[in-house]
């Protein structure tokens, strides 16, 4: 399994890339909070899923329902999906998640330096 990754600088940012790449009328996303690291994984070939994104931010969050606005680019903790003109996040914290070991393993082997 090869893993290329994109990296954002806060939390809003990697939000605001995976409400641009979801598909359309998807409402509710599923986003990981794991060992340091707030991502989705998406397969690049999805029929064999040779190659992955790691699209991800540093940071940690809590388990729940988050809802994004894109026009302020804020997020805030809710209790249900209230609205359509919003993008909704399921936070969810893996207790064992074997593919983000992996590409957390390889990001820390490969540092990309500036």
């Amino acid at each position: 399994m090869k893993f290329e990754y994109e990296e954002f600088s806060t939390v809003e940012e990697f939000f605001l890339y995976l409400v641009s790449v979801a598909p359309y009328m998807k409402q509710v996303l599923p986003v990981s909070s794991y060992k340091g690291f707030i991502f989705s994984i998406l397969p690049l070939t999805p029929v064999s899923g040779d190659i992955l994104m790691m699209i991800y931010a540093r940071g940690n969050m809590e388990p729940g329902l988050i809802e994004f606005d894109i026009s302020t680019k804020k997020y805030k903790t809710v209790t249900s999906v209230e609205r359509a003109d919003k993008t909704y996040f399921v936070i969810l914290k893996p207790k064992i998640a074997t593919i983000a070991d992996s590409a957390i393993e390889a990001i820390e082997k490969n540092p990309v330096t500036k």
